[in-house]
């Protein structure tokens, strides 16, 4: 079955652009496009598409706004296409809290970075977008959090997080409850570059914690999370007796940078029995190597679970290959991790 998508987008090029491009492998068939938020209303409505990809600006109606009453009134899988600015990745960033699937950087007008590529990644996060749960987490928004007052765990720990498509509500979701006196967070989420900066900003305003975007040889402190930044690789290493923060631009490992394998197989590395991972919502297969070789470490792992999930793929080969302990909903994730950091202060 071909995956039916609606385009919205009151520019004619990039409408075309995106209809040829999403055409390309036969499994995506655009069935429709649209002006502005009152042409994609009525074209929802008699289309019935399985994807809609929208703009944020346009004429008659905010993106935004058009998007906050589809979540609320027929609950549609939404990918942004969104400008590579400050403006742009704030607003997109509200967009995946307004319950957007995921998002697609804009090509600029002169399609430098390869018009190929932004395609193949623009099918993706389509394909991932038609496995999403957008309903099942319209229902679910309401479950309470599980309360955690401490975290606190031996000198030398640290948590580990990856995710993909509909991580950024996910690790919202487990860092708002974090406390301050947890062990530094290192967290590989699939995101381009020019975004990380402002999701690591979004976070930290609504965090106890600190949140920062990852820079090389930063030293990785107690209460503090550090992000990715986008197309590098995050590693943790140690060095002068500290756990430092390295950023590379190696090759794309399962087909990302930053990669969460990357990230996992370094901690399994560097900090054994002492970390703690989680995997989160995503498509695809990256992370799960890398959380085995955690868990055979002596880390202990948390996959989330599919009726969390927005995309029950990441944590689904995760669990099939042996890497997680257990798995949880997503808003019982933050007190999963604080009871193994708790756990290993007992043991200490």
């Amino acid at each position: 079955m071909s995956i039916k998508v609606l385009v919205v987008d009151d520019s004619a090029l990039i409408r075309e652009v995106l209809t040829r491009m999403l055409g390309r492998e036969g499994d995506i068939t655009v069935v429709g496009t649209a002006t502005d938020p009152i042409e994609a209303r009525e074209k929802i409505k008699t289309l019935n598409p399985d994807v809609v990809t929208l703009d944020i600006e346009m004429p008659n109606m905010n993106g935004l706004q058009f998007l906050d009453k589809l979540m609320r009134l027929r609950p549609t899988p939404v990918v942004m296409v969104s400008t590579l600015t400050t403006k742009g990745a704030s607003e997109t960033l509200l967009a995946l809290e307004l319950g957007a699937v995921d998002f697609v950087a804009k090509p600029s007008a002169d399609l430098t970075g390869g018009i190929e590529a932004f395609g193949a990644g623009l099918r993706e996060k389509i394909r991932a977008a038609a496995k999403s749960d957008v309903g099942g987490r319209s229902q679910r928004a309401d479950t309470p959090k599980v309360a955690v007052r401490t975290a606190a765990a031996p000198e030398g720990s640290l948590i580990a997080i990856g995710a993909s498509t509909g991580g950024v509500e996910a690790i919202r979701a487990v860092l708002t409850g974090m406390p301050t006196d947890c062990p530094p967070i290192v967290i590989a989420q699939h995101m381009p570059a020019g975004f990380t900066s402002r999701f690591a900003a979004r976070l930290d305003e609504l965090c106890a914690i600190k949140v920062v975007e990852a820079q090389d040889r930063m030293p990785l402190e107690r209460g503090h999370a550090y992000v990715a930044r986008g197309d590098y690789h995050l590693r943790v290493e140690r060095s002068s007796g500290q756990l430092k923060c390295r950023l590379t631009q190696d090759e794309l490992e399962s087909g990302h940078r930053p990669s969460v394998d990357i990230l996992f197989e370094s901690v399994a590395k560097t900090v054994g029995a002492m970390a703690v991972g989680c995997i989160l919502t995503g498509m695809g297969r990256d992370g799960a190597r890398g959380l085995k070789m955690m868990r055979d470490a002596g880390a202990y792992t948390v996959g989330q679970s599919q009726s969390s999930a927005l995309v029950y793929g990441m944590p689904r080969v995760a669990f099939e290959e042996g890497a997680v302990v257990e798995q949880a909903p997503v808003e019982a994730i933050t007190a999963r991790l604080a009871n193994a950091l708790n756990r290993l202060k007992s043991a200490a």
